[in-house]
């Protein structure tokens, strides 16, 4: 199913109307090529061009359409009339294995293997001729010389005048057309049914974050442990894919996984791609609500904003509803690539879901600057050590993705982190607090079949009606602490910095503590605080008998979400306050 749909894909690009937005034709590859050398029709260097433009504080090199190259394993294999320089050129580089042709030699047989026809073309003679006479002086005048001697970069040629790349040239491109050669194995193709040749080799898949920078596969049989009976070391043969059916599922891929691509997201160490079946109203839906934001923080407001237009009164587009959406998650795994997770449904199953994911995170903010709509990528970077995702347990983005397609409860890891989290670092942050209130809604709603779908059992903001035990120690906590700071303004350091592990892990142990010192702050108030404060510590405590002796993961996350609810509610802003009869005794930011 991976396969085909891809393959489906790619022949959907192949007949966009837009040239601008079709794939390669079987046979031919995009690659990005930073030199080429003008030649003359004798083959005279006349200049290099250097292709490459700023991007960001990058160089990057200018993409050309180029025969397809060769899967480049080990020894010296030569792309046609394209490659690195040490192929190209001879670029003195140090050579792997030992070998008769050096990769110069290499890349010449390539070009003289060509048919006749093709090599009367006037741009492989000029070609074939610059590379008889090896006289490369003005390449190594140039300036970026010591950039190409030390980066080994891919040249290609021209002739001046054309503005085509040589091998551009229609003599170039039909003879680079894939032939079927005389050993290879034929089969049922897996993907579309027909007897075709099959791949032996597919290619390389690169862009997948932690792979190989050469790329990597997702088909790949190299040890006898990995092949069926009676196909012994005869590879692609294992999962018998035919030789177009390769290339167009590879291409499709790596044109997804591209930099540029917006159909791709990192959810933690899986590399996300998503596509629809056809053209569709939001193509990318699931960029923009999941991938990175910081360059543009309302990308996510605005495309949970037109999924909600469309799905008002409960009903999309008719020709929306049943565009299927695809969504498929790869890893690294040393020289292969893993699918971590790969889901497909239509539209109108899709939609709800994702809106329903946003409404579970929707909490009070902390800061103006918090996204209201936090993406996938913030937020794992808001239950990460020091912010940075490879510190993001490996499984638990994927899982987290894939329960948000289906719309199921939310991976128990991701309690777990973030519970952890908080208190590793005595704060409940806007992210995790957010987290944890749509893991604790997901979850009794597990735990409730009965309610409605979209049920809420802890609200956006403070609830002061919510009996849960947890909750309201949490609120206690957060009610403690500011009578701290309201009785010592400007201090360093609260009870949160030095109880909040044991408060939230072992109630019983540190509530007794910190009431005495409650007593004592409360006594530096003024009298109309000290009522406050003291009824509010009323309300809460009201249905309780006993601290509890000790508190589950579950019950700790509640127990911050408590705890963040409160906090939040004493830096409302002063308008809000004045309609409360909450005593206006800071003006500060949480």
């Amino acid at each position: 199913m991976i396969l085909q749909a891809l393959a489906d894909y790619y022949d959907r690009r192949c007949a966009d109307p837009d040239p601008a937005l079709r794939l390669p034709s079987f046979g031919l590859e995009d690659k990005e090529i930073p030199f080429v050398i003008e030649l003359t029709e004798d083959g005279q260097v006349l200049r290099v061009r250097d292709t490459r433009s700023l991007d960001g504080k990058k160089l990057r090199a200018k993409s050309f359409l180029v025969p397809q190259g060769e899967k480049k394993t080990s020894g010296v294999k030569a792309n046609l009339l394209w490659d690195t320089a040490a192929y190209v050129i001879g670029l003195a580089r140090e050579r792997k294995g030992k070998t008769e042709l050096t990769p110069a030699q290499a890349f010449l047989q390539r070009i003289e293997a060509l048919p006749e026809a093709a090599r009367a073309d006037v741009g492989i003679r000029a070609v074939l001729a610059a590379l008889h006479r090896a006289d490369w002086s003005i390449i190594e005048a140039h300036p970026a010389w010591p950039d190409i001697s030390e980066s080994n970069p891919v040249m290609t040629f021209e002739l001046a005048g054309d503005d085509r790349l040589i091998c551009q040239r229609s003599a170039v491109v039909a003879s680079a057309m894939p032939a079927p050669a005389a050993d290879d194995a034929t089969g049922i193709c897996l993907v579309d049914g027909t007897h075709q040749p099959l791949q032996r080799l597919h290619p390389s898949i690169k862009g997948v974050w932690g792979a190989q920078s050469s790329g990597a596969n997702v088909i790949s049989f190299n040890a006898r442990s990995f092949e069926s009976y009676g196909k012994t070391d005869r590879q692609g043969e294992n999962a018998p894919v035919g030789q177009r059916a390769a290339f167009a599922y590879t291409t499709a891929l790596n044109c997804l996984l591209g930099r540029d691509s917006r159909n791709r997201v990192q959810v933690g160490d899986a590399s996300t791609v998503f596509w629809a079946d056809r053209a569709t109203a939001f193509p990318n839906l699931l960029s923009d609500l999941f991938g990175e934001d910081k360059d543009e923080p309302d990308r996510g407001v605005r495309a949970v904003q037109a999924l909600l237009e469309a799905c008002r009164n409960g009903q999309l587009p008719v020709a929306e509803r049943d565009v299927r959406f695809f969504v498929l998650g790869l890893s690294p795994n040393a020289a292969r690539i893993s699918v971590r997770f790969w889901w497909h449904a239509p539209l109108q199953e899709l939609a709800p879901r994702v809106l329903q994911h946003f409404a579970d995170l929707r909490i009070v903010r902390r800061f103006d600057s918090d996204p209201p709509v936090p993406s996938l990528f913030r937020l794992l970077s808001g239950l990460a050590l020091q912010g940075k995702l490879d510190n993001v347990p490996p499984r638990l983005a994927g899982e987290w993705m894939r329960t948000i397609l289906e719309g199921t409860p939310y991976p128990a890891g991701l309690l777990n982190t973030a519970v952890i989290r908080c208190k590793a670092e005595q704060d409940v942050t806007y992210l995790r607090a957010a987290v944890l209130k749509a893991w604790l809604n997901r979850d009794h709603r597990r735990s409730h079949p009965a309610l409605p779908s979209d049920h809420a059992h802890f609200k956006e903001t403070v609830d002061m009606a919510q009996e849960d035990i947890p909750y309201r120690l949490g609120r206690l906590f957060a009610v403690l602490e500011r009578i701290q700071q309201a009785a010592q303004p400007g201090i360093n350091a609260t009870i949160r910095d030095r109880y909040y592990g044991a408060a939230c892990t072992t109630p019983v142990a540190v509530f007794s503590t910190l009431i005495r010192l409650k007593n004592a702050h409360l006594k530096k108030l003024v009298d109309k605080q000290t009522a406050y404060f003291e009824r509010l510590i009323g309300e809460i405590v009201e249905p309780m008998t006993e601290f509890p002796r000790q508190l589950n993961l579950a019950d700790q996350g509640r127990f911050a979400l408590g705890y963040y609810h409160q906090r939040q509610s004493f830096f409302a802003r002063k308008d809000e306050a004045a309609h409360t009869d909450t005593p206006n005794t800071t003006t500060e930011e949480a």
